[in-house]
């Protein structure tokens, strides 16, 4: 398969098939995904070799390439497992292998599996890039330290050694150079290069000593989350990445819930489409930067796009800043297909109104709650205890939950 549109490739990263789904149902032109063990979100819902074939169908059937992320440090007793994953993406049908480490890209080679050489392998000047495209590399995704000038300076370089460039346009940031990190192997012994980072750099440090008081909310958030940097967006400058020639612009987002992949491929979609046709406004930017701030984030921050990032791209306090949250308020009891009706029981409270997700293994489903029934009778609101029949757009599945989204306060 091959992406034939001018505009450059949107991809989406998922860790499971209902972020999958959100990111197919939103426009995005590519996902990547981990199996787990041998990735760098090894702590995440990953995927298991038997279900790759089933992806991949479900992505190509929609004119959607899947790339599986195999790059982390890999050691000499892993390699048969390694060889292993990789026969069984070939088999699949995966459209590429991102790789690390060089023993891989060698498999990888060996399958006959288009390569793209990851972040972790932080490249950034053009001799280096050169370099990997003779290996067999087929796309560079570039390191995040780079300024904007630069990766254009490479890209110019790129094409002429017919290698595609990656970068990355939103989510998280790591406080170390392209993610190498120690701290978290460091602290707690699960090593950041082997998928397993627990984030210690994500909490707040005390640095005189004293213990934390936590009822004092000014004191935690003054500036104690010190390592902690902000998420990356790029939704307002989006126009200057995709003049540069870039070929593929990234989110990060592989532990992310399903509501924040289809939030965000669905507003980066809207402002590729906008570009391409001349109607990239700031009054669109305002939008998305709305819809954008719903879903989870840590703040915002240009990253090193125009300049070294100093203490206003920092975090100020833990956890998400997001204004949205969403609320499971029950379950899929059953599915009327001919009806197109679910049956769902409720633990919590909703009402017309309310914008609705049903999330299940194979189910992504968003959309507002025009109308429901209790005993084939109209009912405006319904509470815990109780089953109500809601008028579903597409397929939901018995056991799949159903969450409210809400504004966070």
């Amino acid at each position: 398969m091959k992406v034939t549109s001018k505009k450059p490739e949107l991809l989406s990263g998922v860790g499971d098939y209902a972020s999958a789904i959100a990111a197919v149902k939103n426009g995005a032109d590519a996902i990547y995904f981990g199996v787990k063990g041998y990735n760098m979100r090894d702590l995440g819902a990953n995927f298991t070799e038997k279900e790759l074939p089933k992806l991949m169908k479900y992505l190509h059937a929609h004119k959607v390439m899947g790339y599986l992320a195999l790059n982390t440090i890999i050691y000499d007793e892993e390699l048969k497992s390694v060889e292993k994953i990789l026969a069984s993406a070939k088999k699949a049908k995966v459209d590429a292998v991102i790789v690390h480490d060089l023993g891989v890209l060698f498999l990888a080679k060996k399958q006959k599996l288009p390569v793209h050489l990851s972040t972790q392998a932080s490249v950034s000047n053009a001799l280096a890039m050169k370099e990997y495209a003779k290996m067999g590399v087929e796309r560079i995704v570039l390191a995040r330290e780079l300024t904007l000038e630069q990766i254009s300076k490479i890209v110019k370089e790129a094409k002429k050694a017919k290698i595609k460039v990656e970068c990355f346009v939103h989510g998280a940031m790591c406080i170390s150079v392209s993610g190498r990190c120690f701290l978290s192997h460091e602290l707690f012994g699960r090593s950041a290069n082997r998928g397993e980072c627990l984030q210690p750099c994500r909490r707040a440090f005390f640095l005189d000593g004293a213990s934390p008081d936590f009822e004092k909310k000014e004191v935690y958030l003054d500036g104690n989350t010190v390592l902690s940097a902000k998420d990356l967006k790029t939704i307002s400058f989006l126009d200057k990445i995709i003049a540069a020639g870039v070929a593929s612009l990234k989110i990060e987002g592989r532990t992310k819930p399903s509501d924040y992949v289809a939030a965000t491929v669905k507003c980066y979609r809207e402002a590729i489409d906008s570009i391409a046709k001349k109607t990239f406004t700031t009054e669109k930017i305002a939008e998305w930067n709305v819809e954008l701030k719903k879903v989870y984030n840590r703040g915002f921050s240009e990253g090193h796009y125009f300049k070294i990032p100093d203490a206003k791209d920092f975090a100020k306090g833990q956890g998400s800043f997001q204004t949205q949250k969403r609320v499971h308020v029950g379950v899929v009891a059953n599915y009327y297909a001919k009806a197109g009706v679910a049956e769902i029981k409720l633990f919590d409270s909703i009402k017309i109104g309310d914008e609705i997700l049903i999330e299940g293994v194979t189910t992504f489903l968003k959309q507002p709650l025009d109308s429901m029934e209790i005993n084939h009778k109209k009912v405006i609101s319904a509470g815990q205890g109780q089953i109500v029949g809601i008028k579903i757009s597409e397929k939901v599945r018995p056991n799949d939950k159903v969450f409210v989204l809400k504004p966070r306060k």
